[in-house]
């Protein structure tokens, strides 16, 4: 069995590991999988070094940043799916769901008085770190394991000012990371002792949640203390859906990826919120492109110049695919682990504050509150489109949701306000929000990981300017705006 590297692994506290423990704790919150998830693999070797069960705890708290249906009936599903898998295991498995804000307190607490050591995931965005922190004052040995993306986090203490920084900083120091993949299915030919009965005072006090619960139905969800008002919609979630929108897009889209742009087409992966729920690992996204396309190592580039493309030694379909879901994605996690504050105004680029603070009293041309953005109730045919398809998909067209940003920016009172309204909107809405990529593509249009742009223009100052009727020239619109009309549902 092969070792999960040590920059991967992170002790929360000095606690030695108890060898009179019941078994292993592998505390699940954001790598929500059962595949290519190298903290389930470093506690499946701790459990079977102690000759020790098994136990892993998804729990799913309702008093989360915007918990709403729609958030939640995506990661019930996922927790069905992973109830369903490793009721095939020789591991155990433990889902709890609040059916009330504060439920869940004490349950961790609690089953750590029985465990050798707990294995965390140790995600650098949203409320995680927090939580980890909290958890690392338990009595308990705990490790907090790294399967975020290819570099590990603790690779670089650097904070990166542009992607193409970041991306020459990975054509020098990835490759050393390329061979370092997760296993398929850790615990696949595993046989660890089962765990015979869950303690007693857990069963008692938080008991586990049942199949009509996970299911995420209507019913169900109306029972919890959610925000109803953003309904679920049909997409769903899981370490299966996901696995199929990744085959789709590899066998259709990928050849047509250069054109992705276009908002009359949909040819991304759609991968970004089940990446964002831990539902699929990036590592498998990359092993199966790389089969593919039929690719080693040999062919990389031996340039380390930061080009967007060739450097991979791939198609250039899958270079760019690449370049977001490795570059722009890992960009992003780098910022929330290094970053103080990174989803903060003050952390913006001096030069970016500057110049939005002078021309902080520019006149606006249309001047807007969030309600009637949230309503898409503005004058603009095509961000209205936008904003009705992230309220009705939980998802923004990838360019327009550069679009999007830029005319909050230009239509409110000043920068930190349009800030505050695109976190709320993109958090509150999109399946793939509260996620520091998520956050990165918002500060983006604030001008983080850009450069200053000329001419200087009223508003905007030195941050790169876009308009609709450019978009509209560049671009086909049509299709995209009449499907997402406003008050046309979709079928």
């Amino acid at each position: 069995m092969s070792e999960v590297p040590k920059l991967r692994i992170r002790q929360l506290n000095s606690v030695p590991i108890n060898p009179q423990g019941q078994f292993v704790l592998y505390w699940m919150t954001a790598f929500r999988r059962p595949f290519c998830n190298f903290a389930l693999q470093q506690a499946v070797e701790r459990a079977t070094e102690l000759g020790k069960p098994l136990l892993i705890l998804e729990a799913l708290r309702c008093d989360y940043p915007f918990a709403s249906d729609r958030l939640h009936a995506f990661i019930l599903q996922g927790i069905a799916d992973n109830a369903l898998h490793f009721a095939t295991t020789s591991a155990s498995y433990y889902p709890f769901v609040e059916r009330e804000k504060g439920a869940g307190k004490g349950l961790l607490k609690e089953l750590t008085k029985s465990a050798c050591l707990v294995v965390a995931d140790d995600h650098p965005g949203f409320f995680y770190p927090q939580m980890l922190k909290a958890a690392g004052k338990l009595e308990v040995c705990i490790e907090a394991v790294d399967s975020n993306g290819l570099l590990p986090l603790s690779a670089t203490e650097q904070v990166f000012p542009t992607a193409f920084a970041f991306r020459r900083f990975l054509q020098k120091h990835l490759p050393g990371h390329l061979f370092e993949f997760p296993q398929q299915d850790p615990l696949q030919n595993v046989a660890l002792p089962k765990l015979s009965e869950i303690p007693a005072e857990v069963a008692r006090h938080w008991p586990a949640a049942g199949k009509e619960l996970l299911a995420g139905g209507t019913a169900e969800l109306s029972q919890l203390p959610l925000d109803h008002s953003v309904e679920a919609i049909e997409e769903r979630g899981g370490w299966r859906e996901a696995n199929y929108y990744l085959d789709r897009f590899l066998d259709e889209r990928l050849p047509h990826y250069p054109q992705r742009s276009e908002p009359d087409r949909q040819l991304t992966s759609e991968l970004s919120p089940y990446l964002h729920f831990g539902h699929i690992s990036p590592h498998q996204v990359v092993a199966q492109l790389f089969a593919l396309e039929n690719w080693s190592i040999d062919k990389l580039s031996p340039e380390t110049k930061g080009k967007r493309s060739g450097w991979w030694g791939l198609s250039e379909a899958a270079e760019g695919f690449l370049d977001e879901l490795v570059t722009w994605r890992e960009v992003g996690l780098n910022a929330a682990r290094q970053l103080p504050e990174y989803d903060q105004y003050h952390s913006l680029p001096e030069w970016a504050r500057t110049s939005l603070a002078k021309h902080r009293d520019d006149p606006r041309p249309y001047l807007y509150h969030f309600e009637q953005f949230e309503q898409a109730e503005t004058h603009d045919p095509l961000w209205n489109a936008a904003q009705n398809q992230l309220l009705r998909e939980g998802r923004l067209q990838n360019y327009l949701r550069m679009l999007w940003g830029k005319k909050i920016l230009e239509w409110s009172p000043d920068a930190e306000t349009a800030l505050q309204t695109m976190l709320h909107l993109n958090d509150k809405y999109a399946l793939d929000g509260r996620d520091p990529n998520s956050v990165s593509g918002i500060f983006w249009c604030l001008g983080r990981y850009d450069r200053a742009w000329g001419p200087e223009r009223p508003i905007f100052g030195k941050i790169r300017y876009m308009s609709s009727e450019n978009t509209a020239r560049k671009f086909s619109v049509k299709n995209y705006l009449r499907r997402y009309a406003p008050g046309k549902e979709l079928k």
